[in-house]
């Protein structure tokens, strides 16, 4: 694919210049359309990672598209979840014969089989990704990739200015949790990783059981090992 630069600055002006929102969920709806809309994508979605680092979709365009939650959830890797555990645009011109995932192809809707996706950030890290997919197997174009970081940079701007005005709906609630949950799960794994000599994904995964065996939030154990309180 190759990304119309003409269509792509229209949309972004347009998105820029509309007025506050009274719902931030509507906002962030009409952006994610406008990213599955305007460049002919078969569906897009906005996720944010739970205090288990495991995205779930905030906004989805479509039952297809939802699988991809549901399937990286399940298996815990994919290219989503790539995009934002390792802060970096992930793209596979193929999810289902894509060697980087083996479990996740059995899982997967049918028609979900090129996937793009990029981290949105917030206070300095990654709380979610902003995805795409299309229904038949394609080489993603840079332009694609530098659409998707321009759009993940208005959703971190509508976000963090909901957060910064204390805004009190349920959704920007959610939002902050999540960004609570992820700087404190983020400094407990780095500080796992320089007393351990852990990889991250060590860190988590130890974490992650700790919790599991003694049925407690993962949240919780990465503030006990950091010797803090939980959010």
């Amino acid at each position: 694919m190759h990304i119309d630069e003409e269509a792509l600055l229209a949309s972004l002006k347009r998105l820029r210049s509309e007025g506050p929102d009274p719902s931030i969920g509507d906002h962030l709806a009409r952006i994610v359309q406008a990213v599955d809309e305007i460049f002919g994508y078969d569906g897009a979605g906005l996720m944010f990672a739970d205090e288990t680092r495991t995205l779930r979709y905030l906004i989805a365009t479509d039952e297809p598209g939802r699988s991809l939650e549901r399937a990286q959830a399940e298996v815990g890797q994919g290219p989503c979840m790539d995009a934002y555990l390792h802060d970096t645009a992930v793209t596979t011109a193929d999810a289902r014969a894509d060697a980087r995932w083996p479990l996740l192809a059995a899982l997967l809707h049918p028609r979900v089989r090129a996937v793009a996706g990029v981290p949105v950030r917030l206070a300095g890290g990654p709380v979610g990704s902003l995805n795409v997919y299309r229904a038949e197997p394609i080489e993603w174009d840079a332009t694609d990739v530098q659409a998707l970081h321009s759009y993940a940079k208005i959703i971190e701007q509508v976000v963090a200015s909901a957060l910064a005005a204390e805004e009190h709906g349920t959704l920007a609630k959610q939002l902050q949790y999540a960004l609570d949950y992820r700087v404190l799960i983020e400094r407990a794994i780095g500080f796992l990783m320089g007393r351990l000599s852990f990889t991250a994904d060590e860190a988590f995964t130890a974490l992650r059981k700790r919790a599991r065996d003694n049925r407690r939030r993962i949240v919780d154990v990465a503030a006990e090992v950091l010797g803090r309180q939980a959010p």
